[in-house]
């Protein structure tokens, strides 16, 4: 029977249709037929910026920003900023990771010193869904380098070779004085636990490498399993059939004017159900965001081309140092779910119509003119009924409003049934103006979120002055 199947398999793959449930999804392939396609980036500098991105689109060229352009996670951990994610989805499908730098550039460290002194540790995300993260954790992966001065750009792949997962990075390792990033790896199986990190990617003298990216090609496509797109100088191609072997150079992307001095953070995506790759660039020089180049053979630097600008579209936000997962129709559903285009809004008081609702120390009160993320938040379907909202924080998503012992707080939503309960409510014409809103608790339906002395409680309203305090208008 299995000589049957491998034949009839090798048939399929001849005349073009086995692609329809086993399309690569670099690093790894989907459990069912790929829908959409899903892009982890960050923005740029500050803060803000430096934290995790969503873009989607239907045909791998036009991308939508999700949550209306706004962060879906941020990182407490480390320097408290994000750079360079990755997703990583676990070969049968059932778990997820992001791997992200840890580097937050103006927020208490410059380059120099994110060079030179930077964190050893990688941020990760572990996800069931894809839509629902843990908080994440640092792992150590640079701290027992010899002279390891920091771990940028994290990739992984996972390799049936050895049944788990090949981690690799970039580290800074001096030589005669001078910076000299080279990519090492470890094996983990849960990015939690690694294995001694080796040298993987060393060029010769005192070229440095940043950024290299891993894909596995289907069988009949060039000459190589495995094909890995590196930032060097220039953009180098290499091919290997063995993620842990021998990988040969191929040339590089010169010949269509892309070069290192331009570009870097190189991202491969297939395009689903057809033999054509891109492999998005991010032009870095000219702080454009990511481009796409196009081919039929990922390890033929002559059969790349530029396509004409005006095919792509990148969405409203800089795609900065990212990846791309193709989604099945299932995760796709999730994520459009989970992310919608919502505005951002505030919450403005009835009767002292300077000051809106924010937070301060996760804290919740009134404060005058607020007009900064700490006073926004999207009304989103409510988490424990229909025909209610939750209020979930911009600045800190997957935080919501939620009462405990009638005080507000700013909490991280741990999926319990209680904490659904706590964070909903039910949205009603403004008990002091029905122009206005008021909002009644779902699960205290005799009182309504009001503020007392510019702090947020959930209080029985049987007066005036109450009903002034429990009314708001939902505003931009």
């Amino acid at each position: 029977m299995s000589r049957v199947l491998t034949r009839l398999a090798a048939i399929l793959v001849a005349v073009g249709l086995f692609f329809t449930s086993q399309t690569l999804t670099t690093p790894q392939k989907a459990a069912a037929a790929d829908s959409g396609y899903l892009m982890v980036h960050f923005t740029g500098e500050g803060a803000e910026s430096q934290q995790l991105y969503l873009s989607h689109s239907s045909d791998g060229l036009h991308w939508n920003d999700l949550d209306g352009g706004g962060m879906v996670l941020r990182s407490p951990v480390g320097t408290k900023g994000v750079r360079d994610p990755a997703f990583v989805r676990s070969p049968d499908g059932s778990k997820y990771w992001i791997i992200a730098t840890d580097l937050c550039i103006g927020c208490g460290q410059d380059w120099n010193a994110a060079i030179n002194n930077g964190s050893r540790n990688l941020v990760v995300w572990e996800s069931t869904d894809l839509v629902t993260w843990s908080q994440p954790w640092l792992l150590d992966v640079a701290g027992a380098i010899p002279d390891g001065r920091n771990a940028w750009a994290p990739e992984a792949i996972w390799n049936p070779a050895t049944n788990d997962y090949v981690l690799y990075w970039a580290t800074n390792v001096p030589l005669n004085g001078a910076t000299k990033h080279r990519i090492f790896y470890a094996r983990t199986s849960d990015f939690r636990t690694i294995t001694t990190p080796q040298a993987y990617i060393v060029r010769p003298g005192a070229q440095e490498i940043i950024d290299t990216q891993i894909i596995e090609v289907p069988s009949g496509v060039g000459d190589y399993r495995y094909v890995r797109a590196s930032g060097d100088g220039q953009i180098t191609l290499e091919g290997s059939n063995s993620i842990l072997g021998t990988w040969t150079s191929l040339g590089n992307l010169s010949g269509i004017g892309l070069t290192g001095s331009q570009v870097e953070g190189p991202m491969w995506m297939k395009f689903n159900g057809t033999g054509k790759w891109a492999l998005y660039l991010d032009q870095y020089a000219t702080s454009g965001g990511y481009m796409p180049v196009v081919t039929t053979d990922p390890s033929d630097p002559a059969a790349y081309r530029k396509p004409a600008s005006s095919s792509y579209h990148m969405g409203g936000t800089k795609k900065r140092h990212g990846w791309i997962l193709n989604l099945t129709a299932a995760e796709e559903s999730r994520v459009l779910a989970r992310w919608p285009g919502t505005a951002a809004n505030r919450l403005q008081s009835y009767n002292f119509q300077d000051r809106y609702v924010r937070h301060t120390d996760f804290d919740v009160r009134i404060d005058q003119n607020i007009t900064g993320a700490d006073a926004q938040f999207r009304l989103r379907p409510g988490l424990a009924g229909s025909g209610s909202v939750s209020f979930e924080s911009v600045n800190y998503p997957g935080y919501f409003l939620r009462h405990a012992d009638y005080d507000f707080r700013l909490v991280r939503n741990d999926g319990s049934s209680r904490f659904a309960a706590d964070a909903t409510f039910l949205k009603v014409a403004g008990l002091a103006d029905p122009a206005w809103s008021s909002f009644r608790s779902y699960n205290h339906p005799d009182r309504y979120i009001r503020h007392y002395a510019y702090y947020l409680k959930l209080d029985p309203v049987t007066t005036a002055t109450a009903r002034g305090d429990a009314t708001f208008r939902v505003t931009s």
